[in-house]
């Protein structure tokens, strides 16, 4: 049994929420300060320039996925808090462990864009993105079972949630399951993937999600 402390402690909504975008806000600026401009004595020239910003596409490249990432875990995050009633002490520790997961997303990117032709650097960013939608469908669940869901919530709402993050998560896998051929079709079908996320873009094959 759960002690009085235990139970009414993590219950504010609007306190993890601000965390949390304080905590993204912080991950994607220090994506930005992992973009590195070209260093004044390798460009003397326009063509030089040009060259030289041509060798960075692996650190933008790098860059957008990450910024899609933490927009559509953001946007994920944001819309289940939006369903939730109340909190409590275990959802309140799922998220900071996704915090936690969002705030490693820096290190996961700035070792892709340094080994972008190595499946082990694509293997680790996809662990990263792996972990955080692990966490926000059994923050989900969790929530469903502990009862912690707004009672307006309709069944199919609670479907489409659950439907949502396994989905993207299986589509992710087989976006890193494409490194085997070339980390480049996994970046370019990632990509592809988030965009639809995002931008709502309602692919055909992604219709029902």
């Amino acid at each position: 049994m759960p002690t009085l402390y235990n139970r009414i402690q993590g219950q504010s909504l609007e306190r993890l929420a601000a965390l949390s975008d304080g905590i993204f806000a912080v991950a994607m600026t220090l994506l930005v300060l992992d973009l590195h401009d070209p260093s004044i004595s390798a460009a003397h020239t326009e063509q030089e320039l040009r060259q030289a910003l041509l060798a960075l596409t692996p650190q933008f490249a790098a860059y957008l996925m990450s910024v899609l990432t933490l927009g559509i875990f953001w946007a994920g995050q944001q819309t289940q808090l939006n369903f939730f009633a109340r909190g409590n002490r275990d959802l309140t520790w799922i998220h900071l462990v996704f915090l936690a997961a969002v705030s490693m997303m820096p290190f996961s990117t700035r070792l892709l864009s340094d080994f972008i032709t190595f499946r082990t650097a694509l293997v680790v960013y996809w662990a990263n993105i792996f972990v955080l939608g692990a966490l926000l469908y059994a923050s989900w669940r969790y929530a469903i079972r502990a009862g912690l869901l707004k009672d307006d919530v309709p069944l199919e709402i609670r479907r489409a949630v659950r439907r949502r993050v396994v989905f993207a998560q299986a589509l992710y896998a087989l976006g890193a399951a494409l490194c085997f051929f070339s980390t480049y079709w996994s970046i370019g079908f990632i990509v592809l993937v988030q965009l639809n996320f995002a931008l709502g873009l309602r692919l055909p094959w992604l219709a029902e999600v």
